[in-house]
């Protein structure tokens, strides 16, 4: 495949989720009043992510822009005002947040935050008048998912959680192969998502603010379980946490955890999480073949096999998160449902916390 074409190629798988494109400097509202070209995004939380990751996809995207950031440590403000060139109106600390509802320039709020946060600064961007992307995990608990939710609905704002793969090609062809059942049915799957996180003081080893591995990259695991054989579980049969560094993760707090997922048919899917090693592959056996991905989660890129043939359309980092950020702006503008709106979150958190309860009781849960 050539470099123009397989960008072609992407281009198209990118967008197919977002509807018809429109140019964004024709569209109209139903009042005959001209939408804005570009959303404007406000951060919330200037962490890693938001500065290795989001700050450079900014600079790739078409249809929103870095218009503001929430912070609440002044030489960060003052280093990213500078850096991307943000005027004084569009910075706001933790105190004066909700201020953000009195201005134009801010069209979506991104709660990049730890997941003790999300609740709170979802609910508030939404009572702001804000459309909301928040990262995931999407919150702590169920009752928190749904909470979220609901302030969203109330406000008539949209919300998407920053499930990154589910925008991404190659997710999308393993997961069309799948729903096509061109390899049949799905007969059994295991996968894991982990990497060795040497960090002894950061909020993934703090479990009030959301820390374990499970609400991390646990999430990946669910989430390759759930779209590798296309259902959702019916239970968890069984599940075990544990970590070889306790000194880290405290109190029983899990840096490893391992479960079996029973999905209808008694399909059965063996995921693994971990902080303590490096591990990133996603294995469906289906009838007809298997399909082999590796790695399935990384931000440099996903790709994999099937006996139809290879999975693999290359990009570079951010790819991933500028196509996260323009397909959930597209949807927006076009006044569309969101690729993943927070009932997608809910699920996941759903499922955490059922593997957390088997764990702890040595029992199977049902779902």
């Amino acid at each position: 495949m050539s470099v123009l074409s397989r960008r072609k190629a992407l281009k198209s798988l990118a967008l197919g989720g977002a509807g018809i494109f429109l140019a964004p400097n024709i569209l109209m509202s139903c009042g005959n009043k001209p939408k804005k070209d570009k959303l404007g995004v406000a951060l919330v939380g200037l962490g890693y992510y938001s500065t290795d990751l989001l700050a450079p996809a900014f600079e790739q995207t078409q249809h929103c822009y870095l218009a503001g950031i929430v912070t609440g440590t002044p030489a960060k403000a003052e280093a990213w005002q500078k850096k991307h060139n943000l005027p004084d109106k569009n910075i706001y600390n933790y105190q004066n947040f909700d201020d953000i509802a009195n201005n134009p320039d801010i069209d979506v709020v991104y709660v990049v935050l730890p997941p003790s946060m999300h609740e709170e600064y979802v609910v508030r961007a939404a009572n702001a008048g804000k459309h909301v992307w928040c990262e995931k995990p999407m919150a702590m608990t169920e009752a928190e998912c749904s909470r979220m939710i609901e302030a969203c609905k109330k406000n008539k704002q949209s919300l998407a959680i920053g499930y990154r793969l589910q925008h991404e090609p190659n997710t999308k062809e393993y997961k069309r192969i799948i729903r096509e059942k061109l390899l049949g049915k799905v007969l059994k799957l295991e996968d894991a998502a982990g990497y060795f996180d040497g960090r002894t003081d950061h909020w993934k080893q703090k479990r009030e603010m959301g820390g374990g591995v499970l609400l991390d990259m646990g999430v990946y695991a669910i989430q390759g379980a759930r779209h590798g054989t296309g259902m959702e579980p019916v239970s968890v049969v069984s599940a075990q946490t544990s970590t070889t560094r306790p000194e880290i993760y405290k109190d029983g707090l899990a840096e490893t955890a391992i479960a079996t997922l029973e999905f209808p048919g008694g399909v059965m899917a063996n995921i693994k999480t971990s902080f303590g090693e490096n591990v990133n592959f996603l294995n469906i056996h289906c009838e007809k073949g298997t399909i082999e991905m590796a790695p399935y989660s990384a931000y440099s890129g996903v790709k994999g096999k099937s006996p139809l043939g290879e999975i693999n359309f290359p990009y570079n980092t951010p790819w991933q998160q500028t196509n996260q950020m323009d397909n959930d702006a597209l949807s927006i503008m076009n006044k569309q449902p969101m690729l993943v709106p927070g009932e997608e979150g809910l699920k996941d958190i759903r499922i955490v916390e059922a593997i957390l309860k088997s764990a702890e009781t040595g029992q199977s849960v049902k779902l």
